[in-house]
């Protein structure tokens, strides 16, 4: 798409009242708590019948709501969370496209656990705010490819929602591992990372397709720059990551529904 066309999109939708809202969801487990919690309805044909991906629908208030889940593998019969950028990215724009037929989404929100850095003051349970997202595993020097590599992409603005739900912002920095190694905290450094996930860089590549206005909600489940493998603090909070994501995305959902993006 043009650049004008985008323009005039990002102009229009700055003033637009929302009430249709997407919530993309990498795990399961992440997603049902809410789910279950806003009686949402499951879809079963939202997707093609070919992808393993999960969607439910229901209304909270004003809104309409749309949560997706990557579904399980069955390509490499694990029946394990598709995480990742590939499942996360390709569910993000078929949603996005299914939504695009009945009217166009006004938002999308990626909700999810993530990996917080000491250095940036995140502890366990903390509800973070995307202020953009980044990808430090796509290292590619090569002039030009480069800044392609690294994928920055500015998050819609929410001052104000931080605020009235006491939650912190920062960079999300994008991997397909859970661990990291040294050529890996080199990048998230450089992106200025608070917090690391597997999937935020991708789904909101996945938004700018469609010029739809995005930005993530991550609860912290480890500390990256900690002493304890990532793996097993993951493990051991993600239960209680989940029930915080499903306390903060009604009251985020209660203040983003008729709110226009300038008043996020």
């Amino acid at each position: 798409r043009s650049d004008a066309l985008r323009q005039h999109t990002n102009s229009s939708t700055s003033t637009m009242v929302i009430t249709r809202v997407l919530i993309a969801v990498a795990m399961e487990a992440e997603a049902m708590p809410f789910v279950n919690h806003l009686q949402l309805e499951s879809v079963p044909d939202f997707f093609p019948p070919q992808t393993p991906f999960k969607a439910f629908r229901g209304k909270h208030n004003s809104c309409e709501l749309t949560v997706v889940t990557n579904g399980k593998d069955t390509i490499h019969n694990t029946n394990v969370d598709n995480v990742g950028t590939v499942p996360a990215a390709m569910a993000t724009f078929l949603a996005l496209q299914k939504m695009n037929t009945e009217g166009v989404a006004d938002l999308l929100i990626n909700a999810g656990t993530c990996g917080g850095f000491q250095r940036k003051g995140a502890s366990i349970g903390d509800v973070f705010l995307t202020t953009a997202v980044a990808n430090h595993d796509r290292r590619i020097a090569i002039p030009d490819f480069t800044p392609y590599g690294i994928g920055r992409i500015e998050s819609t603005s929410v001052e104000n929602l931080a605020s009235h739900i006491n939650a912190k912002l920062g960079v999300c920095t994008t991997g397909n591992s859970l661990d990291y190694h040294e050529v890996d905290s080199h990048h998230m450094l450089a992106n200025d990372a608070s917090v690391k996930d597997m999937e935020a860089a991708a789904i909101a590549w996945a938004a700018e397709m469609w010029n739809v206005k995005h930005f993530g909600v991550k609860v912290v489940t480890d500390v990256v720059d900690g002493d304890k493998p990532s793996h097993e603090e993951f493990l051991e909070n993600l239960g209680k990551a989940a029930v915080s994501l499903q306390e903060a995305l009604p009251k985020v959902i209660d203040f983003v529904c008729d709110k226009n993006h300038d008043e996020l």
